[in-house]
């Protein structure tokens, strides 16, 4: 036997400062001093009315403005996946609760934001007043564009979690904390960092919205990238348009390479397979800091803290999932809880229809509903064709580590640059083509939408065990037949998340789609998209009633599609399509 290193040699190894813990040291410490920073300034006075024409916008405040961008987009992230860890182990493991989460789920994630901004910013301001408000306003309203695509990703995973898994975690006696970190976050890790890369895109898409607000004919501009690009976009310069092109182009490579890449390949130890894949996705960074402390030095201060959390948690009925279920008791709770549902659903409805009908009458309900009908045949033909055109894309993608790993940073580019950036290019074209918006709109629409089948069909690709891919290959299975039995049954629980949120995506998208502005140039289609977008840019006094009733109409169109078509294939996804 060698001799043994004593224990205080091994403690003086174990402590010795290597270049790689000075290159991550100094990088926290630029990193909060930076946060620092831009926190404190962006504490300025906010003032409505002409606040856009006084946003600088020489070219030595964008990194200020990029500063600005990424730390509201982050904070987003953060609270975007707090929501998702809550929001969708409740709705997976509580019957009740799924049967409202679900569907109001539907709902939050296809009613456009702009209908949010107009009912939020009231509220923060009075909650925090003009400064915080509106800081806390732009926040919401990213969040809003990431949260619920992560959500659905995260309740897929959970509800089509393994069998052999479950029954091992409730044999182990596992509390649901345990669980929950254990063996739900692990095994939805990488269907969760690819649709959290997704979400950060469509947040860029909707930052323009975000940091510029109009709200009954009132400006609200904060400083940003998304304030420079509406800036840039009203005043039909093409220059600065360039220049937020290259900046974004820049600050979308720096977020892949130092926060997504690193996620992306940590992930990879989650996959769940008998054989290990031969090319793994790589990361300076993520290896970097394995070379560092800094992977114990957080596990020192989480451990006792998770520790302490299930503790205190199991009194409060976060103990083990039971074993069996009393029915009777079932049954009662059930009937408790419909009749609470129902009288809460029968008074708000009550007091929301009633304000309509004062405000505007129900004989616009007919005509909001057939321009709901227009936008609905668009998002159709969104869906259809960004299936057709991306699920072989991203297949190919998936089943290559190799091709992860070239065409993630430009996947992420395409999917993270805000669509609402190109309109004014697309608008040159549809004008001097003269192609109106009604079509043209579908184009704009698929931009911002496409992204999500797109990232989630490489997820499920990248999901596919190695082993099954080995049998696949050792058995000849001719294309045609690798597709139908392995790779489409493997990617299509995949697939209806992102099939679900692409279509919530193109809804949300209606509302900038559907009115362009360039220059002096005003184009604009008929929609409910363009319908809600006029109302609240209105400073007329039913113009909240008629933001409201577009709200309402899509709503009533998105729950009732999800409903008859995407839920059952969500029930089929459960049932038949599980690894």
């Amino acid at each position: 036997m060698g001799r043994r290193t004593p224990i205080s040699n091994r403690l003086s190894i174990r402590r010795r400062v290597s270049a790689a813990d000075v290159v991550v040291g100094f990088g926290v410490v630029a990193l909060l001093y930076g946060i620092t920073r831009v926190g404190e300034s962006l504490s300025v006075n906010v003032t409505p009315g002409s606040s856009t024409a006084r946003l600088p916008t020489g070219l030595s405040h964008l990194p200020y403005y990029a500063a600005c961008s990424l730390l509201r987009m982050f904070v987003a992230l953060g609270f975007s996946t707090a929501f998702t860890f809550i929001y969708a182990t409740a709705a997976a493991r509580m019957r009740r609760a799924e049967m409202v989460l679900i569907p109001v789920l539907d709902i939050l994630q296809s009613v456009p934001i702009l209908g949010f901004l107009t009912f939020t910013t009231i509220f923060f301001f009075r909650l925090f007043g003009n400064v915080v408000g509106l800081e806390a306003t732009c926040i919401f309203a990213v969040f809003t564009s990431q949260a619920w695509n992560m959500t659905f990703s995260f309740y897929h995973s959970l509800t089509t979690q393994p069998r052999d898994l479950d029954e091992a975690a409730r044999l182990y006696r596992l509390t649901k904390w345990q669980r929950f970190w254990k063996l739900d976050v692990p095994s939805s890790m990488i269907g969760l960092v690819w649709n959290a890369m997704m979400s950060m895109g469509g947040g860029w898409f909707f930052l323009t919205a975000a940091e510029a607000i109009t709200i009954s004919g009132r400006n609200y501009t904060l400083p940003g990238m998304g304030s420079y690009i509406g800036i840039a976009i009203r005043q039909g310069s093409l220059a600065k348009v360039g220049i937020a092109v290259v900046v974004m182009i820049i600050m979308v490579v720096g977020v892949n390479a130092v926060f997504f890449r690193p996620l992306v390949a940590w992930a990879e130890k989650f996959r769940m397979e008998d054989s290990a894949s031969g090319d793994k996705p790589k990361s300076f960074f993520l290896n970097l800091l394995r070379r560092t402390d800094f992977a114990r030095f957080i596990g020192v201060v989480t451990k006792p803290i998770g520790r302490f959390l299930d503790r205190i948690t199991r009194p409060f009925g976060l103990a083990e999932y039971p074993l069996a279920i009393d029915k009777h008791r079932q049954r009662r709770g059930d009937f408790a809880f419909w009749i609470l549902i129902g009288v809460v659903v029968a008074w708000g409805a009550n007091n929301g229809l009633d304000y309509v009908n004062r405000s505007i009458g129900f004989a616009t309900f007919p005509y909001v509903i057939g321009l709901g009908a227009l936008t609905f045949l668009r998002v159709l033909v969104v869906v259809a064709l960004s299936t057709i055109i991306w699920v072989p894309v991203g297949v190919t993608i998936g089943m290559s580590a190799r091709l992860t790993r070239l065409a993630q940073p430009v996947v992420q580019i395409l999917a993270s640059f805000p669509s609402n950036l190109l309109f004014p290019f697309f608008t040159i074209a549809f004008i001097t083509l003269h192609v109106g918006l009604n079509i043209g709109s579908m184009i704009l629409m698929m931009i911002g939408a496409q992204w999500y089948i797109l990232f989630n069909a490489i997820a499920g690709a990248i999901g596919i065990p190695n082993d099954l891919r080995e049998m696949a290959t050792n058995f000849g299975l001719p294309r045609r037949q690798r597709w139908r039995k392995l790779i489409l049954p493997a990617i299509f629980p995949a697939y209806v998340t992102g099939g679900i949120t692409a279509a919530g995506g193109a809804w949300n998208a209606s509302i900038v789609a559907e009115v362009v502005v360039w220059g002096s140039h005003h184009l604009s289609a008929s929609g409910l998209g363009a319908y809600i977008t006029h109302a609240s840019n209105s400073a007329a006094p039913d113009h909240f009633a008629k933001v409201l009733s577009g709200v309402i109409i899509m709503s009533l169109f998105v729950v009732m599609v999800n409903r008859l078509f995407w839920r059952r294939l969500y029930k089929l996804a459960e049932s038949h399509f599980t690894l």
